[in-house]
C-alpha cells in the first residue's frame, strides 16, 4: 500500500505552472500541433484521456456525492484508489475527484485546471493511497471526506466499461447507479422503517425511481438509497428526521 500525502506548491508556484502550461497549449494549438492536454487537465495526453475518462467521471460524481454528505467546511479528503484503478497515473482521479468536491459550492468556477489550486486555497488536505490487492472489482475508487460536522465516504466503481455505481455509503454496501435527484438515509434496521419513508414520500407527491438497503448486521444500522423523480419539497427532510429510527437524512442533487 503506497500513502502520498498531496503537499504541492505554493499557490503562486501553482498559478504560474497552470499559466505556463496554458500558454504553451494554445502556442502548440496555432501552430497547427496535436493538443497535449484534454478536458483541461493539464499534461494529460490523448490517449491516456480516452483510458481515464470513465474513471474521471467516477471520480467527479463520489466527490460530489461524499461533499454534500459531508456538508459544511471540508477540511480533508483521502483519495483510495484500488485494484487496477491503483497502478494507473492518478493525479488526473485525484484532480476530478476534486473538482467534484468542490463543484456544488462553487459551480461553474471550478474546472479541472484550478481544482487543485482552489482545494488549496481552502485548505482542504489532500491524502491518496493506493491498494492494488483489493479485486472486489476491476478497479474502485474510495472517497472519504472530513468537514466540521463530521466524515462520510463513499465508494464507486464501473460496470462494464462506464456505467458507474455507488458501491458504499459510510462503509455500507450498496449497488446503485447515480441519479440526478437522491435521498439518503442512516437508520435502524427495523421492521416498517422502509414503508414509512416510502408513505411519507407519496404524501408529498414524490416518486421514488428506485430503493436500496445496505446494512452489515440484522436489525443494527443500516443506510437506505433511494433515487427520486424531483427535488425533495420544502420541509419533508425535517418530517423524515421524526420517524423513528431514523438518525440520519441526506439529500443530494448531481
Amino acid at each position: 500500500m503506497l500513502l502520498t500525502p498531496h503537499l504541492g506548491a505554493s499557490t503562486e508556484e501553482a498559478q504560474v505552472n497552470v499559466a505556463i502550461d496554458v500558454a504553451e497549449q494554445i502556442r502548440d494549438v496555432l501552430l497547427g500541433l496535436p493538443a497535449r492536454s484534454a478536458v483541461n487537465i493539464p499534461g494529460l495526453r490523448p490517449d491516456l484521456l480516452e483510458q481515464l475518462r470513465p474513471y474521471l467521471q467516477l471520480a467527479e460524481t463520489l466527490g460530489n456525492l461524499v461533499a454534500q454528505l459531508a456538508g459544511g467546511r471540508l477540511e480533508a479528503l483521502n483519495v483510495r484508489l484500488q485494484g487496477e484503478l491503483a497502478t494507473n497515473q492518478s493525479q488526473p482521479i485525484v484532480v476530478a475527484a476534486l473538482k467534484g468536491l468542490l463543484s456544488h459550492a462553487l459551480q461553474e468556477r471550478v474546472n479541472y485546471v484550478n481544482a487543485s489550486l482552489e482545494a488549496k486555497e481552502r485548505g482542504i488536505r489532500v491524502i491518496e493511497t493506493r491498494d492494488a490487492s483489493i479485486k472486489d472489482y476491476t478497479g474502485s475508487l474510495h472517497l472519504s471526506a472530513i468537514g466540521s460536522l463530521g466524515e462520510h465516504s463513499v465508494a464507486g466503481a464501473l460496470l462494464g466499461d462506464s456505467e458507474i455505481r455507488i458501491t458504499s455509503v459510510d462503509d455500507f454496501p450498496v449497488n446503485v447507479p447515480p441519479n440526478r435527484y437522491m435521498l439518503f438515509t442512516m437508520h435502524r434496521d427495523m421492521p416498517g422503517i422502509i414503508g414509512k419513508i416510502g408513505s411519507l414520500l407519496g404524501s408529498f407527491n414524490v416518486n421514488i425511481a428506485s430503493m436500496q438497503v445496505g446494512r452489515k448486521i440484522v436489525r443494527g444500522d443500516a443506510v437506505m438509497v433511494l433515487s427520486i423523480d424531483d427535488p425533495l419539497p420544502e420541509g419533508i427532510l425535517d418530517e423524515i428526521l421524526k420517524v423513528a429510527g431514523i438518525r440520519d437524512a441526506y439529500t443530494v442533487t448531481l
